[in-house]
């Protein structure tokens, strides 16, 4: 064989691996609404940055007649390319080959690129679409998932990991993308689930759809797992794009600095009249988040999961943020084991890639009951606590309105390491609200008055004089816990201003294998 010939088999070679299982199943996962393995990558990279590994690759099975059928690329097509110019390494799972299970070679190709981001310090996307472990090889394809969560656990906090489900994804496949920093999956075409609704039928008479059981909306609204759902896998792939603007390569380097247009000392006076002067009214803080962050943009993670807290990244000065704020537009804005529990992921993840924590709060307290209680809000309650506390980012608190009793310590307080902690002239910071502390504090003599214009008057009285003390932030400021209190159309101006000044912090944690968070 010559050169040429040579040169000619190995073109052919790569148009064989490139159609993965065969057009007829290329065309079959087109009509689910599915893109290929290799049409996904094209979407997610850089146009022409797509670098391939292993195309060549084979499974060895010889069992269940498996050695009759093979497949070049075998189910996984893997490599690195850029994003914006910036390097990223991907595995993009093949459902049309023997349905995108995973195999010994399958779990090897993709072990090979996480070392390999692991060694250069950049991102990792794995695209998901795998109807789960080879049942043909049996424990080695089980011994290839332990060898890609222990790679997951060892990146995590090292380089972002990023999880798009566009397919199914069941058993044991699901921890994988579990372990990673955030989940991606598509309406109508994702799930993912431990036990499929067949086990769940037998094993509790439980009669229940895939999509009821594990879709994106189930994910995205009721479980948590799911930080983002896609129209389709194009605005998914989109999205993940988006995501990495934010992100820095690894947790070595900082997150990348940004031209903008939009002035830092902007002034927004919508933001004087936006927070109602009734501590009890609503409004929509992702309002306030609009009017401060450039441009008027910012992408909120878990959007509809626990949405009295809002988790989101945005750029302020062409510096990226991670922004917590508290929703009065849902359950009043209160903390409760949903919420502490969003948030507090969400400032771990920023602490760990140094993002800047900008926090936004206005909130009445811990969401009362048994219910909560015995789901253990103690402990995720503390979940938030113990975040913000470890969090060596610079983090800028701004209390708009309440913020009472061990919610306000929770919530980025000066006690947990805040660095600048500002606070609108409408901010009220208490162990809690005028009515209950006057019930605490004056209940006995108000059971002793009997004319009840009398105890109405009496009450109302005491309200008033708990209100002047507390129903401003000059006390909590008079204490140094509030380092000033600002107009609210200068936030943005304020909150940059702070954000450049601490640029340079350094803040260090005592020496420890590890922390003991409250799981």
């Amino acid at each position: 064989m010559n050169s040429q010939e040579k040169i000619k088999e190995l073109i052919e070679k790569r148009e064989l691996a490139k159609q993965g299982g065969g057009l007829k199943r290329i065309e079959s996962q087109h009509q689910k609404g599915k893109l290929t393995a290799r049409e996904r990558i094209e979407i997610l990279l850089d146009e022409g940055s797509f670098e391939e590994y292993d195309m060549f690759v084979t499974h060895r099975c010889t069992d269940f007649g498996l050695e009759k059928e093979s497949y070049l690329s075998d189910g996984v097509v893997t490599g690195h390319g850029t994003i914006d110019g910036r390097v990223v390494y991907v595995f993009s799972q093949d459902f049309t080959v023997f349905g995108g299970s995973l195999s010994e070679t399958f779990a090897q190709k993709i072990c090979k690129i996480m070392d390999q981001a692991m060694k250069v310090g950049a991102p990792l996307i794995g695209i998901n679409d795998s109807g789960g472990a080879r049942i043909q090889e049996g424990v080695k394809s089980l011994a290839g998932y332990a060898e890609i969560f222990e790679r997951n656990i060892m990146a995590s906090g090292v380089i972002p990991q990023i999880s798009a489900i566009f397919g199914p994804c069941a058993g044991g496949a699901v921890y994988s993308p579990a372990l990673t920093d955030f989940i991606l999956m598509t309406e109508s075409t994702s799930y993912m689930f431990v036990t499929g609704p067949k086990v769940a039928k037998t094993v509790t008479g439980e009669n229940i759809s895939t999509e009821d059981l594990g879709g994106a909306e189930v994910h995205a609204t009721k479980s948590g797992v799911s930080h983002f759902v896609a129209e389709d896998e194009e605005e998914g792939l989109l999205m993940i794009r988006k995501l990495l603007s934010y992100l820095p390569q690894n947790n070595l380097e900082e997150p990348p600095l940004g031209p903008t247009d939009d002035p830092i000392e902007r002034i927004e006076d919508a933001l004087n009249d936006l927070v109602p002067v009734d501590p009890n009214k609503p409004y929509d803080v992702t309002d306030v988040i609009q009017l401060i962050v450039d441009d008027h943009e910012f992408l909120e993670v878990q959007s509809k999961y626990a949405k009295n807290i809002v988790t989101a990244f945005a750029k302020m000065g062409g510096m990226p943020v991670g922004i917590v704020a508290n929703q009065p537009k849902f359950l009043a804005g209160v903390l409760d084991i949903n919420s502490s529990r969003k948030a507090a992921r969400f400032v771990r993840f920023c602490d760990a890639f140094n993002i800047p924590l900008v926090t936004l709060v206005d909130v009445p307290g811990f969401l009362p009951g048994s219910a909560q209680e015995y789901g253990g809000i103690i402990i995720h309650g503390a979940k938030l606590l113990f975040a913000y506390g470890e969090a060596t980012v610079p983090k800028v608190t701004v209390t708009l309105r309440k913020s009472y009793g061990g919610a306000h310590d929770v919530m980025s307080s000066k006690q947990l390491r805040g660095d600048i902690n500002y606070a609108w002239p409408s901010a009220e910071i208490a162990v809690m609200g005028a009515t209950g502390a006057v019930e605490v504090l004056e209940g006995r003599k108000i059971s002793q008055i009997e004319d009840p214009e009398e105890k109405a008057k009496y009450i109302a009285e005491k309200e008033k004089e708990y209100k002047n003390k507390f129903a401003n932030p000059y006390e909590a400021a008079k204490y140094g816990y509030i380092d000033d209190v600002i107009e609210p159309r200068n936030t943005r101006f304020r909150i940059i201003r702070a954000l450049k000044t601490l640029a340079t912090k350094k803040e260090l944690l005592p020496p420890k294998k590890h922390s003991n968070i409250p799981l």
